[in-house]
């Protein structure tokens, strides 16, 4: 998540806040194009202390963020939405006067004071206090969510995927804005606890309240976050598969103890799952952390939200801590460098579900979830559109985006390259995607930036093939490939039909009565002798994502009913 799909799955401010603002079209909408200041330097450290009031729903930050100039500059830009305004900012220790800050639309600029060349190194600090948004239907949009537990305590959690990470603390951004180190004070009302992202560092308590030290390692801008709550912990240490012991960490509401530690006990198994799959935990030197939050979950970095009441789905497990827990290799490892490519965590991060499933439950489990998948088809839309994207552009259908369909189209997508190239190829150029390596080990390798172009470039090195062809058809076209099947007498004939036309040789498997026989499709078109009275089924294993009359006349009708429903 990101946000969760439809397919699987309010408050106002107090009394006495501060009147806020309506965030602007550019805060609320994660991905803009970086500014030309932004572009010139590499984000180095972070070093936040934030103290939340529970009560006047409030916080006060004080951010300090190196930066590195790759060309000489004369101010720094970062983006704060304007419901946070700005107490003081100094660079390097010289206080800015008021007019070398200025923040119009929600990217924030620190004019220096003096011009620095490339190469140097600079330490901006911003003092920043307010009310922060909202969020209204958490994780679907994003700010803080202000809960209370069953007793009574405050329960405090953000969700920033949409809107981004200036909802609360100065960042660059943009998915490529990551900062290299980050460094978090959260200072709380005692005797309340703050999860957060990495590595603990410590806790000091003084005059009533808890400051909570927390430092990451190239975290995800949206997957930066807060939870605080009234919170136990479960603790263990994970023997993986490559030779490292990984911390594993659940923080919980009281109460809750045996709910909390069955959901523990699924750790393990979904990291041996992944592990053998695509390859070492990321961020096995941190920690692989979960909290219980008032919001359904979100892939916060080693501090995964959950809020899904620990309740297991048909299959028997927690499709949510498993899609969650994904995106740390499809989304924090491995961040698509545009939201234009969001598919990329989303579809890997869905077509694992089935992939564990076929693992713990066997075949019948693994073909019912893909057909999950199947019957929730837009098919509106291109996954992949091919230009620059805001996040919001991708997930919300009302704006033309994609929508659900980054999630499970991408899924069935990566089920069908997989059947084409087979095994071998399809997960030798996801490792290369996830790590920029074929044989990842612990400790020897770095968080990268990907692209559907780049995941083009590896699957067909991997495969020795231009699959050019594919990708076209399935991510850059709305409509799904269709299969024109035509029996006379003791012959079938199938041929590819594309909406737009175009190359489509993609093998189809035909079984007549009880063999199954292969037909390459090299121009579109196969044909094939029948004996006297067969029974012919298309596709039995259904290798193939296509159009198929049956779903769509099923789902004209479900339409239909929601409609007269409304």
């Amino acid at each position: 998540m990101t946000r969760l799909p439809a397919y699987l799955a309010a408050s106002a401010l107090l009394a006495g806040c501060a009147t806020q603002v309506p965030p602007t079209d550019f805060t609320v909408n994660s991905g803009s194009p970086r500014a030309p200041e932004q572009l010139a330097v590499t984000f180095e450290k972070v070093d936040l202390a934030l103290r939340v009031e529970p009560d006047t729903r409030s916080i006060k930050g004080d951010a300090s963020l190196t930066f590195l100039l790759k060309e000489p500059l004369t101010r720094i830009a970062v983006e704060l939405d304007r419901n946070l305004p700005v107490d003081s900012a100094s660079v390097d220790g010289v206080t800015l006067a008021p007019s070398a800050i200025s923040n119009p639309d929600g990217r924030l600029y620190l004019t220096l004071p003096t011009p620095l060349p490339a190469g140097a190194r600079t330490t901006v600090n911003i003092k920043y206090h307010g009310v922060p948004v909202i969020a209204k239907k958490a994780p679907w949009d994003g700010g803080f969510t202000w809960s209370r537990t069953e007793d009574g305590q405050p329960w405090i959690a953000t969700t920033v995927e949409g809107e981004g990470c200036d909802l609360f603390w100065p960042c660059i951004d943009h998915p490529m804005g990551k900062p290299q180190l980050i460094d978090l004070h959260i200072s709380v009302p005692a005797p309340l606890v703050v999860a957060g992202n990495g590595v603990a560092t410590g806790m000091e308590e003084r005059d009533g309240w808890r400051t909570y030290n927390w430092r990451a390692k190239n975290p995800s801008t949206y997957g930066v976050a807060l939870n605080i709550g009234p919170y136990d912990m479960l603790s263990a240490d994970y023997a993986s598969r490559y030779g490292n012991t990984i911390p594993l960490r659940m923080w919980y509401l009281k109460g809750h103890d045996k709910e909390a530690q069955g959901l523990f006990k699924e750790f393990p198994l979904m990291l041996d799952f992944f592990e053998s799959r695509i390859g070492p935990y990321p961020f096995g030197d941190e920690k692989m952390g979960v909290v219980e939050t008032p919001h359904l979950g979100m892939e916060h970095q080693t501090i995964n939200a959950y809020g899904n009441h620990y309740l297991k789905s048909p299959y028997g497990y927690d499709w949510l801590l498993h899609h969650e827990l994904s995106h740390e290799w499809f989304g924090n490892q491995m961040t698509n460098a545009d939201w234009d490519d969001m598919w990329l965590h989303e579809g890997f991060g869905s077509y694992m579900q089935p992939l564990y499933m076929e693992s713990l439950r066997g075949e019948m489990a693994f073909q019912a979830a893909l057909f999950d998948f199947r019957k929730t088809l837009m098919n509106k839309v291109p996954v992949v559109s091919g230009k620059s994207q805001r996040i919001e552009d991708i997930y919300q259908t009302e704006r033309g985006g994609p929508g659900n369909d980054i999630y499970t189209k991408g899924a069935l997508i990566l089920h069908t390259l997989r059947n084409l190239i087979g095994d071998d190829a399809f997960f030798t150029a996801t490792r290369r995607m996830v790590y920029g390596s074929t044989a990842p080990t612990p400790g020897h390798f770095q968080p990268r930036w990907s692209s559907t172009k780049e995941f083009i470039h590896f699957t067909n090195e991997a495969s020795g093939r231009d699959l050019q062809w594919f990708f076209d058809a399935y991510l850059y076209h709305a409509a799904l490939p269709e299969l024109i099947e035509e029996r006379s007498d003791n012959q079938l004939k199938l041929t590819w039909k594309l909406k737009d036309g175009g190359r489509f040789p993609m093998p189809v498997e035909v079984r007549v009565d009880n063999h199954i026989e292969r037909l390459d499709m090299a121009d579109g078109h196969g044909e094939l002798t029948l004996p006297p009275h067969a029974l012919v089924t298309i596709d039995p294993h259904s290798r193939a994502l296509r159009q198929q009359d049956y779903i769509d006349e099923w789902k004209a009708i479900e339409d239909q009913k929601k409609k007269a429903k409304k």
